[in-house]
């Protein structure tokens, strides 16, 4: 059975993490990132079948996740680091000159967990079919995972992988939407609204779930749950509710700490959300 405090601390000091990775350079995506903690700590402290200590490329016998809106690196990073998969003191390399974690994934300098580059938007749903197509045809039972933004979902790429998923029944991915109604220009209704995503996706050919990744209990009860409908001759995707800048007080609910990093000043008064005690990198 999970431990939900435990998971619940390991959030919170990703959020830690992404705050002091985007604060040391000036620059990073602290908004969705710290949005999307609490998913992306359950996703590889509890969900996913995976070993750090073996990563491989092609991850055969191990489920697989791809982070398609690759702008919240920084969640991402933190997570791999934490999880076992690099030094946690890599984490200072943040966006610097030569380092392994880029401002997007990149693959060139061989990071531990990263199997794409990303951050050219709408392109991940499309590589995690593949990714699911070539477990099927390897008689490989672990799932792929793929993390998309709700304002990425507007570019058209994404609605060709979903059409392509559902007409050949790739029914071993799970797609999951961070519906946090914000973008870089805006709420999303206003730049691009989506309407009603749910019908979109049933529309699709997609069995659609829907939680809270703002509540690791909703992210436990929720994923198990998509797990089991795998197999069933559809994929299956989750809209995930969460608040931009989820943790941080002052940086919630709002577009503008989309791409912006905290000054000094703010990100002493951000880290007073957070219990003192937790370790640092």
């Amino acid at each position: 059975m999970a431990d939900i405090a435990k998971l619940n601390n390991i959030a919170t000091q990703v959020r830690r993490d992404i705050l002091r990775m985007i604060h040391a350079v000036q620059s990073g995506h602290p908004g969705a990132a710290l949005g999307c903690a609490d998913f992306i700590t359950a996703m590889y402290f509890e969900i996913l079948k995976h070993n750090p200590k073996s990563f491989s490329m092609d991850g055969n016998g191990e489920d697989i996740f791809f982070l398609s809106n690759g702008h919240l690196s920084a969640v991402w990073y933190s997570v791999l680091a934490r999880s076992g998969y690099f030094d946690v003191k890599e984490l200072s390399t943040f966006r610097k000159i030569n380092s392994r974690l880029q401002g997007h994934p990149a693959t060139e300098e061989g990071l531990e967990g990263i199997r794409i580059a990303s951050g050219s938007l709408g392109q991940g749903l499309s590589v995690a079919c593949g990714a699911a197509l070539t477990k099927k045809l390897n008689k490989d039972n672990n799932l792929v995972y793929c993390l998309m933004g709700d304002g990425e979902i507007q570019e058209g790429q994404i609605w060709e992988a979903a059409m392509f998923a559902a007409g050949r029944k790739i029914d071993n991915l799970i797609g999951i939407i961070d519906y946090n109604g914000q973008q870089i220009d805006g709420p999303v209704d206003e730049v691009m609204p989506l309407l009603d995503l749910r019908a979109k996706w049933e529309a699709f050919g997609w069995l659609v779930l829907e939680m809270d990744g703002n509540k690791m209990e909703s992210i436990l009860e929720t994923m198990p749950k998509a797990k089991s409908l795998c197999g069933n001759n559809k994929p299956v995707v989750i809209l995930m509710k969460t608040e931009m800048g989820y943790g941080v007080d002052f940086m919630m609910g709002t577009h503008k700490w989309h791409g912006s990093p905290p000054n000094d000043e703010q990100l002493a008064k951000a880290m007073s959300n957070f219990a003192e005690t937790l370790g640092d990198y």
